[in-house]
């Protein structure tokens, strides 16, 4: 059987090719000379991707956005880590934990591109962004802007603050396909006040994958003497970008998502000057321009932190514009087929600049809940329902491991619908 035809027979039966970490660096050195467009729509270079995830036959997964399935070498690394720290016990955590959690946070740290005094792991983006709306010295009458389309968690803590503090919290709403730039910065600046505090603002929206310009934002932000929260939980390993380039005050975000790490580690950077600013989530006694002062969160899981050095020489071995082009490839493959189909909607903008592997469809009079539920039980789909925040249909995240073949299929199965 020829290579091409076995590949794509394990393609259509949901199977994978056991693949050892010494087998994918012989065949990432085997194309490193090919370019990147090229090896885009290569579906066999995908297909050899592919091979390194165990995947579920009995349905199609597009919904990574929410946690991204281990591929087999970091999921072996993550248990014999799990084996490790289980072996030696307190010796560990009482003797080199620390340092190594302090050696993850500076590759995270060089992954981003911001220094590793700026950098530390969290538990989620949820952790790291709340614990700067919370953490910041509030006064009666102070004001944060926020948008409706931000991840829910935010929100309730803007809720939280308002309730404690008594700030005015001040909610946009981001639109689906903006005409410009400028429209969107143009809507968070006429918000800001002299009393407007924190910007809060997505690096890229999780219910759409609408990416936004967020150094125009911050730059206009800081032009009125108001800091910038960024959510970056899709961003990281997604799309390429160094934390600097934006000009934004405190960044967090989730590794479990497009990095690959183990569930329990994500990140937060807070810009140098900004560090005494903030109060810990749990106490620790650092001095206040130390990063590490906001890291205290007693026993945890420690060998996950270990999974992160694992998850981002992988994504190196595929390569961040490799895999940033494959991801907006695959949206667009069933994006486009579907933009001028009658009752198809699209929440996300046509723009590819605009988003890369996330993006939202509805179906015109069908409630997102029954859509998501007849994806799932008719076509083997599985996606997640967004129905909320002038957003109505289901968020469809492909990954690295996901096929033009089962893109096919969605886009079969929307066009029935619509009709």
């Amino acid at each position: 059987m020829k290579k091409r035809s076995f590949i794509k027979g394990l393609m259509m039966a949901g199977l994978t090719v056991p693949f050892s970490l010494s087998a994918m660096d012989k065949f990432i050195s085997e194309n490193a000379e090919r370019s990147t467009n090229e090896i885009t729509s290569d579906e066999d270079f995908w297909a050899t991707i592919r091979g390194n995830y165990k995947l579920k036959p009995e349905y199609i997964n597009l919904e990574s956005g929410y946690y991204n399935i281990l591929p087999q070498p970091i999921l072996e690394n993550f248990i014999q880590h799990i084996r490790e720290v289980n072996y030696e016990g307190s010796y560990y955590m009482r003797t080199v934990q620390f340092d190594n959690k302090n050696k993850m946070s500076s590759k995270v740290a060089a992954l981003v591109g911001c220094s590793s005094d700026e950098l530390i792991l969290t538990r989620n983006t949820t952790e790291s962004l709340d614990m700067i709306i919370g953490g910041l010295h509030w006064n009666t009458g102070d004001e944060a802007i926020m948008a409706e389309q931000d991840y829910g968690s935010m929100l309730e803590m803007f809720n939280q603050v308002s309730k404690r503090y008594g700030v005015i919290n001040k909610i946009i709403s981001v639109p689906n396909h903006p005409s410009s730039d400028e429209e969107i910065v143009n809507l968070y600046s006429n918000a800001i006040t002299p009393k407007t505090k924190l910007l809060l603002v997505s690096h890229m929206i999780n219910i759409t994958g609408q990416i936004l310009p967020v150094r125009k934002i911050c730059d206009m932000a800081h032009s009125k003497g108001v800091e910038v929260l960024v959510d970056g939980a899709h961003a990281v390993a997604q799309i390429q970008f160094k934390i600097p380039d934006l000009h934004c005050d405190y960044y967090g975000a989730s590794l479990h998502k497009w990095l690959a790490v183990p569930l329990g580690v994500g990140m937060l950077y807070v810009k140098k000057e900004n560090i005494n600013k903030v109060w810990p989530l749990l106490a620790e006694g650092r001095k206040e321009d130390d990063i590490l002062r906001l890291n205290h969160v007693g026993t945890h899981p420690a060998h996950t932190d270990l999974a992160v050095s694992d998850a981002i020489d992988f994504y190196y071995k595929i390569g961040a514009e490799r895999k940033e082009s494959r991801l907006r490839y695959l949206q667009n493959y069933w994006t486009n087929q579907l933009r001028n189909i009658d009752k198809v909607i699209l929440n996300t903008p046509a723009d590819p600049t605009r988003s890369c592997a996330i993006a939202n469809v509805g179906i015109k009079g069908m409630n997102p809940s029954l859509l998501a539920e007849t994806l799932l039980k008719k076509y083997k789909i599985y996606t997640v329902a967004i129905d909320g925040a002038n957003v109505h249909g289901c968020r469809i995240t492909p990954n690295v491991f996901t096929s033009v073949s089962d893109l096919d299929v969605l886009v079969k199965a929307l066009k029935e619908l619509a009709a």
